[in-house]
């Protein structure tokens, strides 16, 4: 099964919607290169007929374009662990903030007895998070998963 293309819109002025509509372009283009099952394509080419049935440009195309793209690859990974580079890493720097960062500066902030001290936690956690996503990522690659993209938020 193929993929539906995406509508050129040759009108818009925003930078920014243009950016994301490259990246939707890029994405779409190294999908091709892919087998992929028929009820993913269906799926994928259903968020392409939604963006292209939007008859309005500006902010409300942006938001729309990037709701179907991070719907994509969120479908991509869980289904079929394809993974734009970066992905793990993206996922996981907030997610080592969060988990490792806060609990290790209560922890010196508790042990120093002064709570000002909670944030030496957060680039520990910070790093700790760049250091696993980097990882999953490179494991991604090595195994071939990583799509030859990266999406920015």
């Amino acid at each position: 099964m193929k993929l539906h293309e995406l509508n050129q819109r040759s009108d818009n002025k925003e930078i920014k919607l243009n950016e994301i509509y490259a990246q939707f372009t890029k994405l779409l283009i190294e999908l091709e290169k892919r087998e992929l099952p028929d009820e993913i394509v269906v799926s994928i080419n259903k968020n392409i007929d939604e963006i292209n049935s939007i008859s309005n440009i500006g902010n409300e195309l942006r938001k729309q374009i990037k709701h179907r793209l991070q719907r994509i690859i969120k479908l991509l990974e869980k289904d079929l662990k394809l993974t734009p580079r970066n992905y793990y890493r993206n996922m996981w720097m907030s997610l080592g903030m969060a988990a490792f960062g806060i609990p290790i500066g209560v922890a010196f902030g508790t042990s120093l007895g002064n709570m000002a001290y909670l944030g030496i936690g957060l680039p520990i956690g910070l790093a700790i998070g760049i250091g696993v996503g980097d990882g999953m990522d490179k494991n991604a690659f090595a195994e071939g998963r990583q799509l030859d993209i990266e999406v920015n938020g």
